[in-house]
């Protein structure tokens, strides 16, 4: 598993910037979580300058916790090394044609929000009172929310084939809704709960349990079934542009 040093929000940003530049060169899908990845790392980074938070130095440990999770396993993954089945199922995506932008984001939202932010939330408030953290938590989720509609709203635009399907069928627009910020909801909140309370020596099985469940939440993202599957085939006929240009193109989605 990679090591690498982070110990602030900028640490953060940084090391995504690589990621980005890293994807775009390769033209590699990966990337598309990344660039929005990183627009809600500069967000939370706005949000503790700003006061947003009820705890900015809090809320800047959970960030890196947090997205370290996410680096490492995209390191790892790089090098043949052993991530979770959540993540495993993200990144394998990345080598088949078919997955349009938006499934490659939100298979990788499910495995860091499903999986890694509660893990992240019960690490931040370790020996601490987790419900304290619970005002905070929700203020991630909103700007979660955010960000996730300006970027389906964004590509709707840049792609006329995607906006066209999801003006004429719910069936896209429902699925899309409901992975999207129902993911960071009380699944995530209720998990860190738990895990707040489990005692050490049960951790790896309920973290292993969880894992599991999360990935089979990625095969409803990935093969959701033969009419979603249909309505995303013609979505991603109707995608123009290199990956490196999508890639640039969802960088600005939202600004």
């Amino acid at each position: 598993m990679n090591t690498l040093q982070i110990n602030s929000i900028d640490d953060v940003i940084v090391q995504l910037d690589k990621i980005i530049s890293t994807c775009e060169k390769n033209n590699n899908p990966l990337g598309y979580f990344a660039a929005l990845y990183q627009k809600v790392t500069i967000k939370v980074k706005e949000g503790i300058d700003s006061k947003f938070f009820d705890d900015g130095p809090r809320m800047e440990k959970l960030d890196v916790i947090f997205a370290k999770r996410y680096i490492d396993a995209y390191y790892a993954w790089q090098k043949g090394e052993a991530v979770t089945k959540s993540w495993q199922k993200a990144f394998e995506i990345s080598n088949n044609y078919w997955p349009i932008v938006l499934q490659h984001l939100l298979v990788g939202m499910n495995a860091h929000i499903n999986l890694d932010l509660g893990i992240a939330a019960a690490e931040v408030s370790k020996n601490k009172n987790i419900d304290d953290l619970e005002n905070d938590f929700n203020r991630i989720n909103e700007i979660l929310s955010s960000l996730v509609n300006d970027v389906q709203n964004n590509l709707a635009e840049i792609w006329p084939t995607l906006k066209k399907i999801l003006q004429k069928t719910n069936k896209a627009d429902d699925f899309l809704v409901d992975f999207s910020m129902k993911l960071a909801r009380d699944g995530a909140w209720k998990f860190a709960k738990t895990l707040s309370v489990t005692p050490e020596n049960q951790v790896d099985k309920l973290l292993e349990e969880r894992d599991i469940k999360v990935a089979e939440k990625a095969v409803l993202i990935t093969n959701p079934g033969f009419v979603p599957n249909l309505i995303f085939k013609i979505i991603r006929l109707g995608e123009k542009g290199t990956v490196d240009s999508k890639i640039k193109q969802l960088a600005k989605a939202g600004s």
